[in-house]
């Protein structure tokens, strides 16, 4: 995975799949910065819907959606900016 100094990144989902064990990995590609173009990937344990207007279930719906990714001591968090 690539290593990204603590900051925040705008983002946009690329690719999302649900795995066999229930975990979902998220794909993003940084659209701003030094490090415009460069995909991560994220993989989310157990997530739960805590919004309506996003499946879980389906994680797919992400595809396109833009966001934020935070990196705070190496560790990325992800969050989709959905109206």
């Amino acid at each position: 995975m690539l290593h990204l100094p603590d900051g925040s990144y705008d983002v946009i989902v690329v690719d999302t799949e649900t795995l066999e064990d229930g975990d979902v990995r998220i794909e993003v590609t940084i659209t701003l910065g030094p490090h415009v173009g460069e995909i991560v990937a994220l993989r989310a344990r157990h997530v739960e819907n805590r919004r309506a207007d996003v499946s879980v279930d389906h994680p797919s719906d992400l595809l396109g959606v833009c966001g934020t990714l935070r990196v705070r001591e190496g560790v990325p968090f992800f969050r989709p900016e959905i109206a």
